[in-house]
């Protein structure tokens, strides 16, 4: 059976125009905020696509809503999660917004969120997740919200992102576990899929071939990002009878599971092996021994994508949107007691790295 043709988006309006999904926002809220040949061939494409905006567009011009609806994955990881958020809070509060978060916890909530979506009680969207609300060919993007990513990019054309350069990010993990003469790596990976899992596994796989080591120096065990993947991967980790001495986390979480759990089957830190997280949370700085990790800047990322919001909002062009619609953060490697050279390896001349420059 033939299936249904889904109906048009906003994004494939901003594709067929050439213009990015907040010009078409604007095209559809604040029209006299555009140049004429901007404005029609925002139109022209909403005609030749069939696209119908809700109300939501229309109400946006009359500039009623404060509202920003911040849509998070499910409550997988809180303690990253929430500094990222306080930076949106804080940075919506001095320009008169209020936040409300959206949860993506199954096709009943995300219904929820698309439905809020078109209620035409939001003034804008923001999303911390790759992966957006979707149900029955309905995405939350649908309803013409000015719209920004954050953390991770939903790889949808024409909308702004706000992210941490995640490949030069990974690549600092393997080159501190290189630089301290591992020749193995173990990595417990993020959940398959996931945006910021592929971009990282790019940079480890590539610091991996630029040390000249072959395929086999990389062990992969298939994380999701919690404490429950540290805690499995850890256990696949003790099974292994020539286990590697550096090990990559593809979070915090799951390295301070994993530590655990290798710790509680009678290996030593670093002595036994080294462990890299990633994220920086606060539990990085309170385990034992101290986490190394990579640092991201999440005040700052929820701040500058909500300034971002703020500023389509008000009918600015961001800089950020004259470089292909993408604001690229740096992190960098904090280096804590869980790392060292392998045994019979001597120590490191050095010992932190800056991600990025």
């Amino acid at each position: 059976m033939e299936q249904a043709r889904r109906s048009p988006r906003i994004g494939d309006v901003a594709l067929q125009a050439g213009v990015s999904v907040a010009t078409v926002s604007r095209a559809l809220s604040a029209p006299e905020k555009l140049r004429d040949e901007t404005r029609r061939k925002v139109l022209a494409a909403v005609e030749a696509l069939g696209y119908t905006p809700n109300s939501v567009a229309r109400q946006l011009r009359g500039g009623t809503s404060q509202l920003v609806l911040v849509v998070v994955p499910r409550r997988s990881n809180p303690p990253f999660f929430s500094e990222v958020l306080h930076g949106i809070d804080v940075t919506l509060a001095d320009a008169g917004y209020v936040l409300i978060t959206g949860y993506m916890e199954g096709v009943d909530r995300d219904l929820r969120l698309i439905e809020l979506a078109a209620s035409g009680n939001l003034a804008g969207l923001l999303t911390t997740s790759g992966m957006l609300p979707e149900v029955s060919g309905r995405s939350i993007l649908d309803a013409g919200l000015p719209a920004v990513a954050i953390c991770a990019d939903p790889l949808v054309p024409g909308l702004p992102a706000v992210l941490l350069d995640d490949e030069a990010a990974a690549r600092a993990q393997v080159d501190h576990l290189i630089g301290l003469g591992h020749r193995r790596i173990f990595y417990v990976t993020g959940p398959t899929g996931n945006y910021n899992e592929t971009v990282r596994h790019r940079g480890i796989v590539a610091g991996i071939d630029a040390a000249g080591l072959g395929s086999d120096a990389l062990t992969q065990y298939a994380g999701n990002y919690q404490f429950t993947g540290g805690v499995a991967g850890a256990r696949a980790y003790l099974e292994m009878t020539d286990r590697p001495t550096g090990v990559i986390c593809g979070n915090d979480e799951c390295a301070v599971a994993f530590m655990k759990t290798v710790t509680a089957a009678g290996l030593q830190i670093p002595r036994d092996l080294s462990v890299v997280g990633f994220d920086g949370i606060e539990f990085a700085d309170y385990c034992e021994p101290t986490l190394t990790t990579i640092a991201q800047p999440r005040f700052a990322l929820g701040a500058a994508g909500a300034r971002l919001l703020i500023d389509i909002l008000a009918g600015r062009t961001p800089a950020a949107l004259q470089d292909g619609g993408k604001l690229v953060m740096q992190g960098h490697l904090r280096v804590g007691d869980s790392t060292a050279a392998p045994p019979g390896v001597g120590p490191p001349a050095d010992g932190g790295v800056m991600v990025g420059g």
